[in-house]
Order: C-alpha cells, then sequence, then structure tokens
C-alpha cells in the first residue's frame, strides 16, 4: 500500500508552503477493469477497451500522470460524447506495399488505434525486417511511448511520430503565431535482461498536459517552459491557458531550433508521409498567437524495426550496450548511472504490486465519471469509494 505523505509544516513568515498532492493507492487491475468498463459502456467493444484502458494507464504506472487516467474525463469521453472519436471504427487500409501501409483510422480512438497499428507494423517487420504504419484521421494515442513498447513485446525496436492534427499550440522561433503542436516523439528497443530502452517525449520544452496539471494543482513551473510575448520567462501555468504566454522549444533559447527542428520532423513524418492534417496550414497565419485549432485528424507514424531478421547477436549487443551504461562509474555513488526507460520500467512494476497513486482530486473525478455511468467506482486499496 502507498502510505500518504506527512502533512505539509506550517506557514512561516520566511517561507510558503508548497502544495502537497495527497495520493489515494488503487490496484493496477482494479483500474484496468473500471476503465475498461468506462469505455465499454461508451460503445467501444470490450477488446478495444481493455486496450485502450492499458494504454490510458501507463502514463500513471510510469510516472507520466499528466498523461495517464487525468486526461479520462478531459480529453477521452469528451472526444467520445462529441463524436470527434467513433468508438466502432473500423480502420481501413489505403495502400499496402508489404513492408510499408497507409492507414486510415476514421476517427477511431488512438489510444487503441495507436495500439494496433504498431502490432500491423511489427507483424510486417516480422516478414520484411521493418514495418512502417502510416496512419491519418486518427485521435489522440496518449503516450507515445505506450505504442513504441508493443514492438518490444516483439523483440523489435518501435518508433513512434505523432503530430496534433490541427491543433497549433507552439511558434516557430521568431513568429508570432502558433503553428505546430507538442508532437510528441517516442522510441523504444530492447535491452536484453535489462530494461527496455525508452524515450518518449514532446518537441516543446513541456507537454501541454504538464502544464495544466502544474495549473490545477496551484504550483509554479520551472522556468525555461513558458515565456510571455516580450521574451521573459513565465513560471504561471495559468498564464498558457489565459493566452498570456506560450510554450518553448525542447532545447530552451540557445538551442530552441533543435526542439524546432525535430517537431518540424515529426510533422513531416506523421502528416506530410501519411496525409492528414497539418499544424503548417495557411490557415494558421490567421492567428493571433495564442493556441488554435482541434487535435482532429491527427497523422501517426509507426516503425518496427527487426534486427534479428537481419543478422543473429543483436539481442547480445544491445544488453552489452545498455549494460556498459549502467556499469558507468558514478560521480555520486548514491545515483548511479541509468538510461531513458530504466526509472520507468522500476515504477510500473512497483505500482502494479502496490497499487497505483491517484491524487485525491482525480480520484473524486472517477467517482463522479462512475455515478454518470451506471458503475461501481473503482475501490481504493485502503478500502475507500
Amino acid at each position: 500500500m502507498t502510505a500518504l505523505p506527512s502533512a505539509p509544516p506550517p506557514p512561516t513568515p520566511e517561507a510558503t508552503p508548497v502544495p502537497t498532492r495527497e495520493t489515494v493507492p488503487v490496484d493496477h487491475d482494479v483500474l484496468l477493469s473500471f476503465l475498461t468498463e468506462v469505455f465499454t459502456g461508451r460503445g467501444l467493444p470490450p477488446e478495444r477497451a481493455a486496450e485502450a484502458a492499458r494504454a490510458l494507464c501507463h502514463g500513471d504506472l510510469t510516472g507520466m500522470d499528466s498523461h495517464g487516467v487525468a486526461n479520462l474525463a478531459r480529453l477521452y469521453l469528451p472526444l467520445l460524447d462529441e463524436g470527434r472519436a467513433d468508438p466502432r471504427a473500423e480502420p481501413r487500409i489505403i495502400a499496402d506495399l508489404g513492408a510499408a501501409v497507409l492507414l486510415d483510422a476514421r476517427r477511431s480512438l488512438g489510444l487503441w488505434s495507436a495500439s494496433e497499428a504498431m502490432g500491423l507494423a511489427a507483424e510486417r517487420a516480422e516478414r520484411h525486417g521493418v514495418g512502417l504504419v502510416s496512419v491519418r484521421d486518427a485521435t489522440h494515442l496518449g503516450c507515445a511511448g505506450y505504442h513504441a513498447l508493443r514492438a518490444v513485446e516483439r523483440g523489435m525496436i518501435g518508433l513512434v511520430a505523432s503530430n496534433c492534427g490541427g491543433q497549433r499550440i507552439a511558434r516557430p522561433p521568431g513568429g508570432a503565431v502558433t503553428v505546430l503542436g507538442t508532437n510528441p516523439l517516442s522510441a523504444a528497443a530492447p535491452a536484453g535482461a535489462l530494461p527496455p530502452f525508452l524515450l518518449d517525449m514532446s518537441t516543446t520544452a513541456a507537454p501541454t498536459g504538464r502544464i495544466r496539471q502544474a495549473a490545477r494543482e496551484g504550483r509554479p513551473v520551472p522556468e525555461g517552459l513558458l515565456r510571455d510575448d516580450h521574451g521573459t520567462p513565465v513560471t504561471d501555468p495559468s498564464a498558457f491557458d489565459a493566452g498570456r504566454a506560450h510554450l518553448m522549444w525542447l532545447g530552451g533559447e540557445v538551442g530552441r531550433f533543435k526542439g524546432f527542428g525535430l517537431g518540424l520532423l515529426v510533422e513531416v513524418l506523421s502528416a506530410v508521409v501519411s496525409g492528414s492534417g497539418r499544424g503548417p496550414h495557411p490557415d494558421a497565419l490567421a492567428g493571433d498567437g495564442r493556441p488554435t485549432g482541434r487535435d482532429d485528424d491527427i497523422g501517426f507514424l509507426m516503425l518496427a524495426i527487426a534486427p534479428g531478421a537481419l543478422r543473429d547477436g543483436a539481442e547480445a549487443d544491445a544488453e552489452e550496450l545498455f549494460g556498459v551504461l549502467t556499469d558507468c562509474p558514478p560521480v555520486d555513488p548514491g545515483h548511479p548511472v541509468r538510461y531513458p526507460g530504466w526509472h520507468e520500467h522500476h515504477l510500473a512494476s512497483e505500482r502494479r504490486a502496490r497499487g497505483v497513486p491517484l491524487t485525491v482530486d482525480l480520484y473524486a473525478e472517477l467517482v463522479e465519471v462512475a455515478e454518470r455511468a451506471g458503475i461501481p467506482a473503482p475501490v481504493t486499496l485502503r478500502g475507500e469509494r
């Protein structure tokens, strides 16, 4: 059971108390069953609902809370309720060249369709050594890393790129209007007996979910994520949705063209290849500098690479590669060298065993969702409902 944090000390004249995030633990399987039932109630077939639940929970398991269950009532249920996502849509293959496929997702729920697309890419990689599935008319896929790991489950390397359809959140360096989304990019690879390598990132300095989560919790964000029109750093996350601040690119002010360049690369790979909606579209130029558009007609690129289809020994080489990193002598013995994916893997194992910590406010949201759906709320490991 996850222990509740101790109460914060009383405020003093010298310090302002930092908001705490009191949490309650929910068994992982119980949470999956609840989410599956919620999605099934919105019209998803049971197997789709179960996969969508797993994809959504990935964020909470790996510490990416801003991309987990917090988005159930804020993003995915509204997509279904407003008809922007079709729970029973059947994706359709538009072009099939064997190793490369163009897929129309037909507005199916991205939590499920992205997973299916990576599964198809892995199937083609088993035959050709590489499998590429380009997807258009998709909806939000959740954590890109979850879908990249689908390839790892089959001993392959997975690459995921997703634009934000017609949603525009970030400005080009020196530009006065928004033209691109946060455009996430993820790559995952087997590491033998070690935890898989997993890189999962937005190409902006932070995803919008993290900014909005900080705003809900009443805590500032670090400098380097937001700035105003004069280039002054902004730490008040509520300024983003109020239009008083915009997202910076990965790399900060000095290296902003690296993040911007990666964001453009994702746009090309996911939108130009598939023919999906694009952020940099002529109608973006009519913007006033604030976020515009909606994340409809999203494009994905799912790439699976099977090194074992090309040569023997790749798995052993990967284990040695990542083993060298973890064996690297650390500057601080209390902080050994680790690689992207290590901590997430161990955190997920811990939370599967001890429960997924949900903030008290988020748990209250799930109770409301349950009441509206006419189903039982998930019971916490403390016996609460």
